[in-house]
């Protein structure tokens, strides 16, 4: 034990005197990543609030064929540009970008709506632009809300009544709470805040296997009376060590980071604040033995710093990938999936995120199954030390 701590102290200070790194791994990963989401959803929800409260702007050709319809728009607030268009004119301009949508009436509009028979129009729109998509969705529901008012009209007109017509009335309920729609916007923190871990240690993990190697000090580090065991111990203690400071850095970034997004705009709250901060450094903290050793058993395999960079870098993503899946699956808790390290802290600090409660079995089988394997790799990591090959 003595052994180790030495070694853990020695690989801790000469860690803490090379700035350049200690800025990399402390300062970059930790601070920019939640700054960078935190611009990144600031911007997306202001551009949310911005659509919502700006008019439609429709550009309608072929007014004078409905002037039902040309008032039933502006009535809704609907900025409506009159311009001349054909329907190629129409696509030419949607596609150029000059227009956002189009809204042609033909000549045929006005007969079939007084014969009333469905009356034709053409909404033209591109549906691979986004912003246009918005538009051009928007239209369509005020359009069709156009269509079920005369629909109504022509019942009561007949003598009949509209209801007859709507044997269903649907009512949505929605169980979502505030900080459960929050979620679909921070979701994607947990890959920052894993990814962040990962990178508090990741030039430790090289320095102290390949950066011996290539300074020639590991051979004379491999000739002392100390067990493999305690060299490996040691240096996987030391870099475990950076990925709680890093862990700690990045929680606290984005603690304050999201007081100043107005998530409250869109009927959202962040359940992030310093209970929370403290819960997902719990749930973490078992991931983090199984980063380090993850990443020191990759390098002990390296003959150089630039070879070690160049795995570890793919080794990245190997824990994070689950996250990928689980977004793209709408994975949940559920304990089958807790014996996944990563994917299982993902999903533990989504719960938390939503305000809802979690089992203590799941956290214990996440915090036993990363665990688990870190033990596996550090043992693998020690017998590789033990081979000559080390020293090749």
């Amino acid at each position: 034990m003595r052994a180790l701590l030495i070694v853990f102290g020695k690989e801790f200070l000469e860690n803490l005197r090379d700035r350049r790194t200690l800025v990399s791994a402390l300062l970059f990963g930790p601070l920019f990543g939640p700054l960078l989401f935190g611009l990144m959803v600031s911007r997306m929800l202001n551009q949310s609030v911005a659509e919502s409260d700006e008019p439609l702007r429709l550009t309608i050709s072929g007014s004078e064929h409905a002037p039902g319809l040309t008032r039933y728009l502006e009535a809704r607030g609907v900025k409506l540009t009159k311009a001349s268009l054909s329907e190629t004119d129409a696509r030419a301009a949607v596609r150029s970008g000059s227009v956002q949508v189009v809204l042609i009436i033909p000549k045929e509009y006005g007969p079939r709506f007084s014969a009333a028979t469905p009356a034709p129009v053409l909404l033209v729109a591109d549906s691979a632009d986004s912003q246009t998509r918005k538009s051009a969705d928007r239209a369509r529901i005020i359009l069709g809300g156009y269509g079920n008012t005369i629909a109504q009209l022509r019942l009561q007109a007949r003598g009949v009544n509209p209801l007859l017509v709507m044997p269903v009335a649907v009512n949505e309920v929605d169980v979502a709470t505030p900080t459960g729609r929050a979620v679909v916007v921070l979701g994607f923190m947990t890959y920052f805040v894993l990814f962040a871990v990962l990178m508090g240690g990741l030039y430790l993990a090289i320095d102290s296997t390949a950066g011996e190697r290539e300074r020639g000090s590991l051979e004379a580090l491999l000739s002392l009376p100390v067990a493999r065991s305690s060299l490996v111990g040691g240096k996987i203690l030391a870099t475990c060590a950076y990925m709680c400071i890093s862990l700690a850095l990045s929680l606290t970034a984005f603690v304050c980071v999201f007081r100043f997004v107005p998530l409250e705009r869109l009927g959202m709250s962040a359940n992030l604040g310093p209970v929370t901060a403290l819960t997902f450094f719990a749930i973490c903290l078992p991931f983090v033995p199984l980063g380090a050793a993850l990443m020191t058993f990759v390098a002990s395999f390296t003959r150089s710093y630039r070879e070690a960079q160049t795995y570890l870098t793919a080794v990245l993503l190997v824990p994070t990938l689950p996250i990928a899946f689980a977004s793209i699956y709408s994975l949940k808790t559920q304990g089958s999936l807790m014996f996944i390290p990563s994917l299982s802290q993902h999903l533990l600090m989504t719960s938390v995120l939503k305000d809802e409660p979690i089992a203590a079995l799941d956290v214990w089988v996440s915090a036993g199954a990363s665990l688990g394997v870190a033990v596996v790799l550090m043992v693998l990591t020690a017998r590789h030390w033990r081979r000559e090959t080390m020293l090749g």
